[in-house]
């Protein structure tokens, strides 16, 4: 019997990891020997930002949560290493599989391979080359000790070839979000607040801001948020609050008529409200593959992004903090001009099934 341990820890980990762990079951029901073991580190968990991801996505209760917790960088990573260790001791695996770029990824993957684990990344080989970014940090540490790569796009490749690894710990399959998406776009739910706040189709925007380049610095976080109710037309401005940018918002006073302020939401709330939106404004890279699929106008707050290909078919263009270039992507947007997305390879709702198939091929299973 294959055994692969599942690490989440963040809310984006948890969209990645339910299809694969439906196609682990697939495999299963079809005679294959394989087996998982689910463990959540507890990076994430406020029940907005990790339980309801649970329940929605169909996700089985893990078989352990570690209650990592809130802590600096430093602490969240010792806490991770620490219990993980414990819990792989007493839980051997035959792979260790990662996914995305949280502290949860390097932390596990690190004591994975000190305990000569396997380890597989899925998503491995992005890069937005920003040291500033703790997910950049957390990829490359990863990529440099993992030992099979789930790609999504041939630019992954490249990265990972490039920083000498071989071809055959490579496998494009395509992106596990977006199988994720697929399988819910009948399933999505409106919020409780649609109708309250007036919300009608392609008539309002969704802003998410939890970058510490943008939410850290008060100036900024006002300029920004104060620039973008500026150039919305009067448009309602949808903005679920991560938890570090509610704290500074409390500071700020920020009261404008058409923003409004919203609890941090479930998966399929959140997707139905990016499938109506007028467009997404953003700091997150997640967010920019699903508006990319749904075809869905997207700004983002970034000066670099481990996704170009959001911006060069995709819906999603770099704004960065400059204001006349915010300006100038608002008027497009405003004007009807905005670009129409495509569609990148593999990006078709099977990349879990793909990943499960090669692993099996990998362990001659």
């Amino acid at each position: 019997m294959l055994k692969i341990t599942i690490i989440a820890g963040a809310r984006p980990n948890f969209m990645k990891i339910a299809p694969i762990i439906d196609a682990i079951k697939n495999a299963k029901n079809k005679g294959k020997q394989i087996d998982y073991r689910l463990v959540h580190t507890g990076q994430h968990y406020d029940k907005k930002l990790s339980g309801t991801f649970f329940e929605e996505l169909n996700i089985p209760h893990p078989d352990i949560n570690l209650e990592v917790k809130s802590g600096t960088q430093a602490e969240q990573t010792a806490q991770i290493m620490t219990k993980f260790e414990a819990e792989l001791t007493e839980n051997p695996a035959d792979l260790v599989l990662v996914v995305g770029d949280v502290t949860s990824t390097m932390a596990c993957a690190i004591v994975a391979k000190k305990m000569h684990v396997d380890v597989a990344h899925v998503e491995g080989g992005i890069r937005s080359g920003d040291m500033k970014m703790p997910e950049e940090v957390n990829r490359i540490v990863t990529d440099s000790i993992t030992d099979y790569f789930f790609t999504t796009t041939d630019l992954a490749n490249e990265n990972l070839l490039a920083s000498g690894k071989s071809k055959s710990q490579l496998f494009l399959v395509g992106n596990v979000m977006i199988d994720t998406l697929f399988k819910n776009l009948k399933r999505l739910e409106k919020p409780e607040f649609w109708n309250e706040l007036g919300l009608k189709e392609k008539s309002y925007y969704v802003m998410t801001l939890h970058r510490p380049s943008n939410v850290d610095e008060e100036e900024q976080l006002r300029s920004l948020i104060s620039k973008i109710v500026e150039k919305s037309e009067g448009k309602p401005i949808v903005f679920p609050v991560h938890p570090r940018t509610k704290k500074l918002l409390q500071n700020l006073n920020l009261n404008f008529k058409n923003l409004h302020y919203v609890e941090p939401q479930g998966y399929l709330n959140f997707i139905y409200l990016i499938k109506n939106a007028f467009a997404v404004l953003t700091d997150s890279g997640g967010i920019t593959e699903e508006t990319t699929m749904l075809n869905v106008p997207c700004m983002t707050f970034r000066d670099s992004t481990e996704r170009p290909e959001t911006c060069e078919i995709g819906s999603n263009e770099l704004v960065g903090s400059d204001t006349s270039k915010i300006e100038k992507a608002f008027e497009r947007l405003n004007s009807g001009e905005w670009k129409q997305a495509s569609a990148p390879d593999l990006w078709d709702g099977d990349a879990a099934e793909r990943i499960v198939k090669d692993v099996l091929k990998i362990y001659g299973k």
